[in-house]
């Protein structure tokens, strides 16, 4: 099968050339750019790499580039050890002819909502929780050492999820890094808080990353820097050491550069977890056995029924010609494409405030971030919420308070637990669902949706469904990235992957 190579993004080319002579390593005929992980283990296999060598190469390409893209918060100073370790894990597999994992010696950067026991931070970019300690690795960075992952560092993300001030607090923006740039146009949107991650990905800092979604901050992101994103069913991958929004949305997932890698690091990171019992009880649930592997099938279309939801999304789209080019290679692939369909209420569930979204987000980030940080912290700068904005006050020139202000977190602190009102929300994001996206997929017999863009972000968000976008074309004017997104219901992650490998 022919291989798509994404072109370098334009605007890091310059850059590119005073790092380029790492991108072969060590005058072997490998070159590290856009490898995927199963191009760097058969590397590691032929002996033609090592991790460290790898390590090395990432830490160099962060050192270049991150001055001007700030899309990496700090880097682990053990990763060069973690590397070693891997490679000595390695040599001593060869010699007893066991296998080794795909993860194994593979760099990931964590975003910096994601707790890691070791000597980085872990504080959603902000100077608040600077010096904490947590008090174990995340659930999803326990999966990722048991697999043999080294941990590059962790990655920048919109400070608090852009939850201090949801308008204000620019997408891409936190006090510790600064203003995250889209390596592809460096005046485009960045977008959704796991920024970092994708920029990251995208500029070839590392093989892959871990992004967090409530709203789309895993899908936006990889949409706007042409790279995978993969948003699991809440409840899939553990939440637990993460700091939280929203416990009915948040879900932690793969940022990559292919399907491919996207699925090896779901298999990962996806399962049971004792510390967010009810919500991965029931997400293991849907696991396949074999795990997600064995749906990388380039014919994974054939057959799939996929309904196209061009309103209100395709007026923000860049390019409905290359939209519908897109839908002509599904159809070759031997997807069954039902258009011209339309969820029930969407003016309603793209708006959190009619949703019942922010209702719910506002009493639900106060409880579970004051529980975070008094359970899950050994020590802290900060307790409570409202802490964090004392500590905000205290220090407004750091955290450019006068520009971008804290209105969210003093609307959440006023909040008093979860009431009828909350409830109700709920109840309200349940029926949208039911009525809505359910239904679309139940009278229409589909296996999926795709919708143009990030467009599908808020449907999927209000009812926990899995989504997943792939690079689908650059913006004729302005050369901006944009993908193609593929949804479905709760536990279909293996259809999704089907397809989007296929179309990829």
């Amino acid at each position: 099968m022919q291989e798509l190579r994404l072109p370098v993004p334009a605007f890091i080319a310059l850059l590119i050339v005073a790092v380029g002579s790492f991108s072969r390593i060590e005058g072997q005929d490998f070159t590290i750019q856009e490898a995927t992980i199963e191009e760097i283990q058969r590397a590691f296999a032929d002996q033609k790499l090592t991790s460290r060598r790898l390590v090395d190469f990432y830490l160099s390409r962060i050192e270049a580039l991150n001055p001007v893209l700030r899309s990496v918060v700090e880097v682990n100073p053990e990763a060069r050890d973690e590397a070693d370790e891997a490679d000595r894990r390695r040599r001593e597999a060869d010699e007893n002819r066991s296998p080794v994992g795909a993860l194994d010696g593979i760099p990931v950067l964590v975003k910096d909502g994601i707790a890691t026991k070791d000597k980085l931070n872990t504080t959603a970019g902000s100077y608040a929780l600077v010096g904490s300690a947590v008090a174990r690795d995340g659930g999803v960075v326990e999966k990722l050492r048991r697999a043999g992952a080294v941990i590059l560092g962790k990655s920048s993300m919109s400070e608090w999820y852009s939850f201090r001030a949801l308008g204000h607090v620019p997408n891409g923006w936190c006090a510790r890094a600064g203003q995250g740039v889209n390596p592809y146009v460096a005046s485009g949107e960045t977008c959704g808080s796991s920024s970092g991650s994708a920029i990251s990905v995208a500029a070839n800092m590392v093989t892959v990353s871990l992004g967090t979604e409530t709203r789309g901050s895993i899908l936006c992101p990889s949409d706007r820097n042409s790279v995978v994103g993969f948003k699991p069913t809440v409840g899939l991958t553990s939440r637990a050491g993460v700091i939280p929004i929203m416990s009915h949305h948040d879900t932690v997932g793969p940022i990559t550069r292919s399907v491919s890698d996207a699925v090896y690091v779901l298999d990962a990171i996806a399962g049971f977890d004792p510390r967010d019992a009810e919500a991965t009880s029931q997400g293991s649930k849907f696991i396949p056995e074999g795990g997600y592997k064995q749906f990388l099938n380039p014919n994974g279309a054939k057959g799939k029924r996929i309904g196209v939801v061009r309103n209100p999304f395709a007026d923000k789209f860049p390019s409905m010609q290359v939209f519908e080019n897109h839908l002509h290679t599904l159809r070759q692939r031997g997807a069954v494409i039902v258009d011209h369909l339309e969820i029930v209420d969407i003016d309603i569930i793209l708006s959190p405030k009619r949703s019942g979204l922010l209702t719910v987000m506002l009493a639900d980030f106060k409880m579970l971030l004051n529980d975070y940080l008094m359970k899950e912290l050994i020590t802290s700068p900060v307790r409570s919420l409202a802490d964090v904005i004392a500590f905000n006050n205290k220090h407004p020139e750091m955290e450019k308070l006068k520009e971008y202000g804290q209105a969210t977190f003093i609307e959440s602190e006023k909040t008093n637990g979860f009431g009828e009102k909350e409830k109700k929300a709920v109840e309200m994001m349940a029926n949208l669902s039911r009525n809505g996206f359910e239904k679309l997929m139940r009278e229409n017999a589909l296996d999926a949706i795709v919708t143009p863009g990030d467009g599908c972000i808020s449907v999927l968000a209000i009812g926990g469904y899995p989504g997943i976008t792939v690079p689908a074309g650059y913006g004729e004017q302005d050369g901006m990235p944009f993908g193609m997104c593929f949804g479905g219901l709760k536990g279909t992650e293996p259809k999704l992957i089907e397809i989007a490998y296929a179309f990829e």
